[in-house]
């Protein structure tokens, strides 16, 4: 039901659940170092597309592939949405960020442009224009400074069970 995914697709997401990274991929160009967090259902990982004022953003995914929201099991919805709880106090203590917020986008209408469900966490800040810029690709360098930290908190504070 409500499927746009071509069947030639190679999903980088799962690819990055399995231990892979798609170096071909322009769009999605996740690294290993990129995971803050994994267990046997979600991963949460730095987003390679970066916001001028609102570096470091979170993605969650479902290990298993489920296409959107309209495919997504509830239980894993709720994983999904346990661990977006955890990130957001991830973020704030370690980004020192003013706010956060979430955003998940479905089908071609809905702006999808990964055909694997996933949930964005932003670090929000006052007069951050988050909606009136466009995102570019991160350096991995980069991102590595962001998932360490993030890495740490979770090493360090009550995590989502297995």
């Amino acid at each position: 039901m409500y499927k746009h995914m071509p069947s030639n697709y190679t999903c980088p997401f799962c690819l990055i659940v399995k231990g892979e990274e798609d170096e071909d991929n322009k769009l999605v160009q996740t690294k290993q170092q990129d995971i803050i967090y994994k267990d046997n259902h979600v991963t949460a990982l730095i987003a390679t597309l970066w916001w001028p004022n609102n570096k470091g953003h979170v993605i969650i995914i479902p290990n298993d592939h489920y296409e959107n929201i309209f495919d997504l099991p509830i239980d894993i919805a709720t994983r999904i949405h346990t661990l977006s709880k955890q990130v957001s106090f991830a973020l704030k203590e370690c980004y020192e960020c003013d706010g956060i917020s979430t955003r998940q986008h479905n089908e071609p209408g809905g702006s999808q442009d990964v055909w694997h469900y996933h949930l964005h966490v932003y670090p929000r800040y006052f007069n951050d224009n988050l909606y009136l810029t466009h995102g570019s690709l991160s350096d991995p360098s980069e991102r590595l400074s962001h998932a360490d930290k993030l890495r740490a908190w979770f090493q360090s504070n009550i995590i989502v069970n297995s």
